[in-house]
């Protein structure tokens, strides 16, 4: 306990990211970051080590080896066994995961608020003590090597990945994060280890932890459960947020197809945005909102209620340290596939010259703060919302704070931006049934 509250840099609780209770900061030992956020009256607390290390730091040989380290950690300890891991969590009636993205990787739990302890133990027992012994290292390799093969039978999983790599082309971001059949036949359980053990270290994690909690408690926890870790790392300070490159990426090609024979075609449509780094996130969102965000979308009425050429239609966003994107989907027969594109870049062009109606801002603007506010009911959305912050920008900004940033957003603002960046020429990806671009309708081919 003493250990913790000394290395506390927050002399009072930073502000609260909600209504429940005050958001709370403090640097351990070996430079770990605690963040917590107190929500009274819920009876459970979800805890995360999140860790600023994903498959954009991964180099040719280490392709997929932060996502078959989310598998590989969790078969075992040098206290716990796989089976002991999973029989300590479901006698407590718990989930413990992980999953791995671009920029970061996150190991978590959601427990009773009378299990923390436990879920600490587990978490940094998993993320620091881990055995990768060979046998099982072959075991999930087998099992990356399914996920992969499942990855290639859902035709949308495979489209984000192909639009990623024809968008982002050689950079870092358009690598998948599950890695290539290739890349995991080769990788070695040497190379594994070695990627976890340089560069899964304290300086690099931050634990979040939501519900119903006492901070310095927590800190004591975590302080003594990560205490070996922090050791190797004596006096070092927390690694600052991921920080632009200066290299943007540069598209491969305007178009990406992968036949597949499936009963539709699916399409992204999209254009690169400006990294997290550059101020204009609640503009963009608003954008995004009205274009494909919900039901009065634009997108939506357009494609869907007006024309009945898809059953589904959306927008979204991605924004990394170097660059993002703004992209459109749409699963259609494949006969529909030049209407369907035809119809969206008619949309975006139209937003592009003319901007949004004021009403089309209004109802954004309230559709992302309701989501918003709906989200912060969760205490794993409010646990997210704490480790994107901490290893993202390196600050917490409270929900007051974020819902004003939305409610200031003009339409002149979201005009401006539309036209800078839908002005750009579109990339497309598309995976269905065609053999070869040729058979792709024109509205596609064109594209350029």
């Amino acid at each position: 306990m003493d250990a913790a509250r000394s290395a506390d840099t927050t002399a009072a609780p930073v502000p609260s990211t909600g209504v429940h209770g005050a958001v709370r900061r403090s640097e351990l030992p070996g430079g770990v970051r605690l963040v917590t956020e107190s929500v009274p009256g819920v009876r459970s607390v979800a805890i995360g080590i999140w860790i600023g290390i994903g498959s954009v730091d991964e180099t040719g040989q280490q392709a997929g080896a932060a996502h078959f380290l989310e598998h590989l950690l969790f078969k075992g300890t040098r206290r716990r066994t796989a089976v002991g891991i999973a029989e300590e969590m479901d006698a407590v009636g718990g989930e413990l995961n992980a999953f791995t993205a671009k920029e970061h990787t996150c190991y978590y739990a959601h427990v009773l608020d009378t299990d923390v302890a436990l879920a600490v133990d587990l978490l940094t027992d998993v993320v620091t003590d881990a055995q990768l012994a060979p046998a099982d290292v072959e075991v999930e390799r087998g099992v990356v090597l399914e996920e992969i093969a499942m990855r290639d039978d859902d035709p949308e999983d495979l489209l984000g990945d192909l639009f990623d790599q024809t968008l982002f082309g050689e950079h870092p971001l358009g690598l998948p994060v599950i890695g290539s059949e290739e890349s995991i036949r080769g990788i070695t359980r040497d190379t594994l280890h070695g990627f976890w053990r340089s560069l899964y270290t304290t300086p690099r994690m931050v634990v979040a932890a939501a519900g119903n909690l006492d901070h310095d408690a927590v800190a004591e926890l975590v302080a003594t459960a990560l205490g070996r870790a922090a050791n190797g790392h004596a006096g070092a300070a927390a690694v600052p947020p991921r920080a632009a490159s200066g290299t943007r990426p540069v598209r491969s090609a305007a178009l990406g197809l992968q036949s597949d024979e499936s009963e539709q075609a699916h399409v992204l449509l999209g254009v690169p945005t400006p990294g997290r780094h550059v101020p204009g996130s609640p503009v963009l969102a608003v954008l995004n909102s009205a274009l494909g965000g919900g039901l009065s979308s634009r997108l939506f009425q357009q494609v869907r209620e007006q024309r009945g050429l898809a059953y589904q239609v959306y927008s979204s966003t991605s924004r990394y340290a170097d660059a993002g994107s703004l992209s459109v989907y749409a699963g259609c027969a494949p006969e529909r596939l030049g209407e369907v594109v035809a119809v969206v870049r008619d949309v975006l062009g139209e937003v592009a010259t003319g901007g949004l109606t004021d009403a089309e801002v209004t109802r954004a603007r309230g559709a992302l703060r309701g989501g918003l506010v709906l989200a912060c009911e969760d205490t794993a959305s409010r646990m997210h919302r704490l480790g994107r912050g901490e290893l993202d920008h390196g600050r917490q900004r409270s929900l007051s704070e974020s819902l004003a940033r939305i409610e200031a957003v003009t339409p002149g603002e979201v005009a401006a931006l539309a036209a800078e960046l839908l002005d750009q020429p579109l990339t497309a990806a598309v995976v269905g049934p065609y053999e070869d671009e040729t058979e792709l309708p024109a509205a596609l081919r064109e594209l350029g």
